[in-house]
């Protein structure tokens, strides 16, 4: 959670930046927090370096959300809304939220159950120019 909060502070303190989501992602929060500390604080063509040639599961879905939020930077770049130079795009913000988890049970020896929990997370990235 202090991750999160101090995520928040950095985007607040260099304004808003184009913000993606992934929700609900079969992924613990910190299997994902671990993809997203490498990419963090990185220009965009070196985090997409990174994430192509990580072995981790989280990394696959970390590129295509980051692929998404350089779409809507092109797409709010069509649009009019703003003139953003992709080129000198970084990643300001990166972190991963906690989602519902599947609750499962193990049996176990002599009657008794031991509780599974498959846990979900929340992706977001916050990109924004230096």
């Amino acid at each position: 959670m202090e991750a999160k909060s101090q995520d928040l502070a950095e985007m607040g303190a260099q304004g808003s930046g184009l913000r993606a989501s992934l929700r609900r992602v079969h992924l613990s929060p910190q299997k994902a927090r671990l993809v997203l500390n490498m990419v963090r604080g990185r220009q965009i063509e070196d985090a997409q370096q990174i994430l192509q040639h990580s072995t981790k599961k989280g990394a696959r879905l970390v590129l295509k959300l980051l692929n998404s939020a350089i779409a809507n930077a092109r797409e709010r770049n069509v649009r009019g809304s703003g003139e953003i130079d992709i080129d000198r795009l970084w990643v300001t913000g990166a972190w991963a939220d906690m989602g519902r988890p599947l609750k499962r049970y193990m049996p176990r020896a002599q009657g008794r159950a031991s509780p599974i929990r498959k846990r979900f997370s929340h992706l977001t990235l916050v990109l924004s120019e230096k």
